[in-house]
């Protein structure tokens, strides 16, 4: 036995003798056996797993419309114009948002879904959600236009059957500020109501380009009359006020208030009186404001002369109406006084010897019965009466008898300080929408015009509109208001009308208060000197630095030969 044996018994082993050629595998053979086996293990395992992906993926319809609401949205086309002030201040924009639908076919649980969304989105309710979200369709819209809050709270739900799609918004960054000029847009993006409305289909056009719309507005003048409007609102615990400033020369709105009011970028549940534009679709009876038209056309006419005068001694009865003064001198009056003390009685007379008809030929020459020009729908129209009697004549000629919008007013008042020009009014910049107007009375009229304005701020009802410095003039306008059979004397509509400087006019503003009440400051008089004027002369103060217009002293020569003619009692 040889001594490898030996060992080999020895140590219990098994002796490995070499022996022919193949007879045993060698270890590389061996090694590359194993490496085959779990090859094919491997790819028999990919082979039966791409196959239970592919079964699974054509059974479950919950894959498939899974992969379609994967489907990349489209980018999103800013298909609506942004509006601009005068100063290129952004007053309303798109932006980009996300609103939310889901698959109800997939919602395995829907109240439980519908109670987790109830409580991310406010306004609805859970068992209205479990109603859509039990139906048997494919695809309803949960809430459209989600702050991006919401949408990532959504998100965190988990829920796969919930999905979102890009959309627009429209945004107000500026609130309730200029709302009844700007309007709203529904949910889609159209138009409802202001400019949004009117110009819908330019909005939309411009949108594709990119290109903004300008508005005549000046956002820093609008948040000065809303701002004073709303302070004499609550001081005089007025329902409603109304305001506008308007470029003399061109008929551009600077500003235009309506109070109540309401927030564009949230309108449910807004009201139809906040909706309700007072400055262009509320028409009024302004009062003695429509002295002014009467003294134009009696002085373009010549039919009187400042030289001249009237009997206001007594009050003056036509048929069953009696004209009487609210401040009655008993005297006879010149032309001039007649401005200054507002006197009824003096104006009828001068209103009669115009006649109806060519009265009415005057106030449709300035805009007075046909409704306003304005880029708005919300425009009303003029009412006055079906028969223009001889009663008639002399009442509207101190603006009762005859409602009108505060645009009409001020668009009136404008042609009549302005040289005479008519311009019709606009919300849009005058750089693309003005032209030279036409004329309604001389440039001489209107100079006197000018001086019988200014009068009755220095010497006349007007003197609480008088800021230092600006040379204001105006008029004030206070009437009851109509109800069924008559007038409520309680409930009044007190306005002013200014404009400024009378030297060289630039710009009308006016304010309105429905239904004040007086106060201890105004020794409880609501009348349009005490109540509307002083925010007239607060306004200007505010503004007439933001518009360029420095005060300066008086031109004594404007209006010094016509105060002579005044006699202070």
């Amino acid at each position: 036995m040889s001594m490898a044996q030996a060992q080999s018994i020895r140590l219990g082993t098994k002796a490995v003798c070499p022996g022919p050629v193949g007879a045993d595998p060698s270890p590389l053979m061996v090694a590359r056996g194993r490496l085959m086996i779990g090859f094919l293990l491997f790819l028999g395992a990919f082979i039966l797993m791409g196959a239970r992906t592919i079964e699974l993926g054509m059974s479950s319809p919950q894959t498939q419309k899974a992969s379609v609401r994967e489907i990349a949205v489209p980018p999103v086309v800013f298909a609506r114009s942004d509006i601009l002030d005068r100063n290129g201040e952004v007053l309303a924009v798109n932006l980009q948002t996300s609103s939310l639908y889901a698959s109800p076919q997939e919602i395995k649980n829907p109240a439980l879904v519908a109670q987790q969304l109830a409580a991310i989105l406010p306004g609805l309710s859970s068992a209205e959600l479990e109603q859509k979200l039990s139906s048997k369709r494919n695809f309803v819209w949960i809430k459209r236009k989600l702050s991006p809050r919401q949408k990532w709270q959504v998100n965190a739900l988990g829920v796969p059957a919930l999905g979102f799609r890009n959309e627009e918004d429209r945004l107000y960054p500026h609130g309730r500020l200029a709302a009844h000029a700007l309007g709203y847009v529904d949910v889609d993006g159209k138009g409802l109501a202001g400019v949004e409305h009117y110009f819908n289909d330019r909005l939309s056009e411009k949108g594709r380009t990119g290109e903004p719309v300008e508005l005549s507005l000046d956002i820093r003048v609008q948040y000065a009359l809303a701002d004073e409007l709303e302070t004499a609102m609550r001081a005089h615990q007025a329902i409603g006020a109304a305001g506008l400033v308007m470029d003399v020369n061109t008929g551009e709105v600077l500003a235009m208030v309506s109070m109540p009011d309401f927030d564009p970028n949230n309108v449910r549940g807004v009201s139809d009186t906040e909706r309700f534009n007072r400055a262009s679709k509320g028409v009024y009876e302004l009062g003695s404001t429509f002295k002014t038209f009467t003294f134009a056309n009696a002085l373009d006419d010549r039919i009187v002369t400042f030289q001249d005068g009237y009997d206001a001694t007594k009050p003056l009865r036509i048929s069953r109406f009696l004209i009487r003064d609210d401040h009655p001198k008993k005297r006879y009056l010149t032309v001039p006084e007649i401005f200054a003390f507002s006197s009824n009685i003096g104006t009828a007379q001068m209103a009669l010897d115009i006649g109806g008809e060519r009265q009415q030929e005057f106030l449709q020459s300035i805009g007075l019965l046909s409704s306003a020009p304005l880029e708005l729908t919300e425009v009303g129209a003029p009412m006055y009466p079906a028969t223009w009697r001889k009663v008639s004549t002399m009442t509207i000629s101190y603006g009762h008898g005859i409602a009108v919008s505060p645009v009409q007013l001020a668009t009136g008042i404008s042609s009549m300080v302005n040289g005479g020009v008519y311009n019709a009014p606009t919300l849009l910049k005058s750089s693309e929408n003005w032209d030279s107007g036409r004329q309604v009375i001389s440039p001489a009229t209107s100079r006197q015009i000018r001086q019988l304005l200014r009068l009755a701020v220095t010497k006349g009802t007007g003197g609480r509109s008088d800021a230092r410095g600006y040379r204001v003039g105006g008029k004030t306008g206070t009437a009851e208001k109509a109800i069924s059979g008559g007038y409520d004397r309680k409930a009044l509509i007190s306005s002013f009308m200014g404009v400024y400087p009378m030297d060289d006019p630039q710009y009308a503003v006016f304010a309105l208060l429905d239904e004040p009440k007086g106060t201890k400051e105004t020794y409880g008089f609501a009348s349009g000197g005490w109540v509307a004027a002083p925010v007239v002369k607060n306004v200007i103060l505010r503004t007439a630095p933001l518009l360029g217009v420095l005060p300066k002293a008086e031109d004594e020569e404007l209006y010094q030969n016509v105060a002579l003619m005044i006699e202070d009692d």
